[in-house]
């Protein structure tokens, strides 16, 4: 039955699931890398779609901007929809400088600004990270195709505008890559609904240099392909 946020009925979603922010972006990866491609979800236009890939069945669907909403999102898919895996496959700006417009980085671990991460069990502050074997997996794809993939940890920041940007030093210093929205609240609901997660990013904007709305769009099939073999 359908949740307050999917309409999808019981099994439109496949066990694996990509979780791109933006919906327009979650069907261009349908449309761009499934067969048979179907809409199964599109409550307040946040667009989802099953098909196939290599013969195996995979969604996408769009998780909205920030931790509220990719909670909400993963949550339901685990709980109501079976759903095993999800990977995130996102933007990130750039705190390491060796890092460049393009780049892929997998998230080892996730700081963050949110209360999230200290109400889930009393008096405990949770250390978020990813699945071992997903993002194994993704740096596995990486040596062999020759694609680099950096690996190391983001900070997902609850604020896209005002503050923070006094922490950026100091999170540079303990080898922080990026800042995200979104990968500490994945990988806290992976914890609590007992799936696995992994953020993959594309490094969207560095201080003087940042890619267009449409390059966001469109700009990210190197990240793509780390997922869905990520989930081979």
């Amino acid at each position: 039955m359908a949740t307050p946020h999917i309409s999808a009925e019981p099994g439109d979603f496949a066990p694996d699931v990509l979780m791109p922010g933006d919906p327009y972006r979650a069907r261009h990866i349908a449309e761009t890398f499934f067969d048979d491609a179907e809409l199964v979800t599109e409550v307040r236009g946040i667009l989802g779609y099953t098909g196939t890939y290599q013969g195996r069945p995979v969604s996408v669907m769009a998780s909205g901007m920030g931790i509220p909403s990719i909670t909400i999102y993963a949550t339901e898919l685990a709980r109501f929809y079976a759903v095993k895996r999800i990977i995130r496959v996102g933007t990130v700006g750039a705190i390491d400088p060796d890092l460049q417009i393009g780049d892929v980085v997998a998230a080892s671990s996730a700081h963050t600004n949110s209360s999230l991460s200290s109400s889930v069990v009393p008096g405990v502050t949770l250390s978020s990270a990813p699945s071992f074997s997903l993002l194994r997996r993704a740096v596995e794809y990486g040596d062999r195709s020759g694609k680099p993939i950096k690996v190391g940890p983001v900070f997902t920041s609850d604020l896209f505008y005002g503050g923070g940007t006094d922490v950026i030093p100091g999170l540079l210093e303990i080898g922080t890559l990026g800042v995200e929205m979104e990968a500490a609240g994945l990988y806290t609901v992976a914890m609590r609904e007992h799936i696995e997660a992994l953020m993959l990013g594309t490094i969207s904007d560095k201080p003087g240099n940042d890619m267009t709305a449409h390059e966001r769009e469109t700009i990210f099939a190197d990240v793509v392909n780390f997922a869905l073999e990520a989930l081979a």
